[in-house]
C-alpha cells in the first residue's frame, strides 16, 4: 500500500508499506493491504511502518530506523488524522 505522512512544514515519508500502525485517540491500531476504508483521528505517540524494502533515511531526522529490523520505521507525531482508502493511507500529522 501506498504512504504518505505530512506535516505543515514538509512531507516526512512517502512510499510503500505492507502494514502500519498507529497511535489512535482509543489505542493503538493497524492497517494492513486492502483495509476497509477508515478516517480516524490520532494522539500522540509513534507511526510504526513495516516496508516492503529497506530504505535510506540518512537525510531526514524525523525518521528512526528501528536497529533489530531496517525494514520498520517509526516517525514521532504530536496527534493528526489518517484516511485510508484503496490502497493509499494518508496521514496528516502534527
Amino acid at each position: 500500500m501506498q504512504l504518505e505522512i505530512i506535516t505543515p512544514e514538509k512531507e516526512i515519508f512517502k512510499g510503500e508499506a505492507e502494514a502500519v500502525q498507529f497511535p489512535g485517540l482509543d489505542g493503538s491500531f493497524q492497517v494492513l493491504n486492502n483495509h476497509a476504508p477508515v478516517i480516524s483521528a490520532l494522539a500522540e505517540g509513534d507511526v510504526k511502518v513495516n516496508l516492503t524494502e529497506e530504505m535510506s533515511f540518512d537525510d531526514n531526522e524525523a525518521v528512526v530506523v528501528d536497529s533489530s529490523n531496517k525494514k520498520v520505521i517509526r516517525v514521532a507525531i504530536r496527534g493528526g488524522v489518517i484516511e485510508m482508502q484503496n490502497n493509499k493511507v494518508i496521514v496528516l500529522a502534527e
